[in-house]
């Protein structure tokens, strides 16, 4: 088999009316303005796709080597490329939402996924908060709340600080708060239903849509604790930390402080830099690694090494 060489990836940035320039300040990202909230780092959904920066597949379309490459993943099942890499900058405080489970995205969304998500807090600025769960007891007293728009009282606030890990079913109510920066993994999903958006206009005036009665059928009433209990164990040149291992992904943090040699990978990985420096060796090229880089590292790659001084995200599917 032919050797196979890391896919790194031309991310995609998005305007928001809630983001700022936190994404070129920590990361040095080209940014199109003060106004942007996310970089789609690791994605093949059709609303940001990634380019491939390197190698025999530059310029294709993450979505189509899915396609056309299946021996890159293992020959994975499933139509689409499972998960999506985010970085979000809420400089100001995002909407409060809910996305769907599998079963209501497909039959309401023409066929798009649910969406499960989890965030790593890169940064925040002190005093930031998220807002995690709500209070109610029953749908009907859910209803309720939102009517009367009893938002203090219905939502669960929860502050945090770097390096937090939090897990986000579908059908949890959640929101960032200003002043966090966050490395999102989640499915491949870009479905939304807003619950409450600070009665805020966008900048041609107008507020944007809210999707109550959607909303309503989702959310898990009570609310239900996910807690995370992250797992931490070292090997020569690194520890490496499971926050969590769910039906739709594992995440994991790599703190590499010299080298660390793989012989084997049984998934593909996804991989973003959120600190340091070092490189990437295979049989064939070193690659420099440093912040703000995102790759793939395809099924069977063979043998290859990270070294260096480095911080990681990865997950698989």
């Amino acid at each position: 088999m032919k050797a196979l060489e890391p896919l790194f990836l031309q991310p995609v940035f998005k305007e928001r009316i809630w983001g700022g320039t936190a994404l070129r300040e920590t990361f040095g990202y080209q940014i199109p303005s003060a106004r942007t909230g996310e970089c789609w780092a690791i994605s093949a959904h059709p609303n940001g796709q990634n380019l491939v920066k390197n190698g025999q597949y530059r310029g294709k379309t993450l979505a189509e080597l899915w396609e056309n490459h299946q021996e890159l993943f293992g020959h994975h099942s499933g139509k689409t490329f499972p998960l999506l890499t985010k970085i979000l900058d809420a400089s100001t405080d995002l909407s409060v939402q809910v996305h769907p489970d599998e079963s209501y995205a497909n039959e309401h969304e023409h066929g798009e996924h649910g969406k499960t998500e989890c965030w790593y807090i890169l940064d925040c600025q002190e005093g930031a908060e998220i807002i995690y769960g709500h209070h109610a007891r029953s749908r009907k007293e859910l209803k309720q709340m939102i009517e009367q728009n009893r938002w203090e009282d219905l939502l669960r606030r929860i502050p945090v600080k770097p390096g937090d890990f939090f897990y986000v079913p579908s059908r949890t109510v959640h929101a960032l708060g200003a002043g966090t920066l966050v490395l999102e993994t989640q499915q491949s999903s870009d479905v939304t239903y807003r619950l409450y958006d600070y009665d805020r206009a966008r900048p041609d005036g107008k507020k944007r849509e809210l999707h109550i009665d959607k909303a309503l059928d989702v959310i898990t009433v009570p609310h239900r604790e996910n807690p995370v209990r992250p797992r931490t164990f070292a090997r020569d040149g690194a520890n490496i930390t499971t926050f969590v291992e769910s039906k739709w992904f594992t995440v994991e943090k790599w703190e590499i402080n010299a080298t660390v040699r793989i012989s084997r990978l049984h998934s593909f990985q996804l991989a973003s830099v959120i600190g340091g420096e070092g490189h990437l060796k295979t049989a064939l090229k070193t690659y420099p690694l440093s912040k703000g880089e995102h790759f793939i590292l395809p099924y069977q790659m063979g043998k290859f090494e990270i070294s260096g001084n480095l911080t990681m995200i990865l997950s698989r599917p």
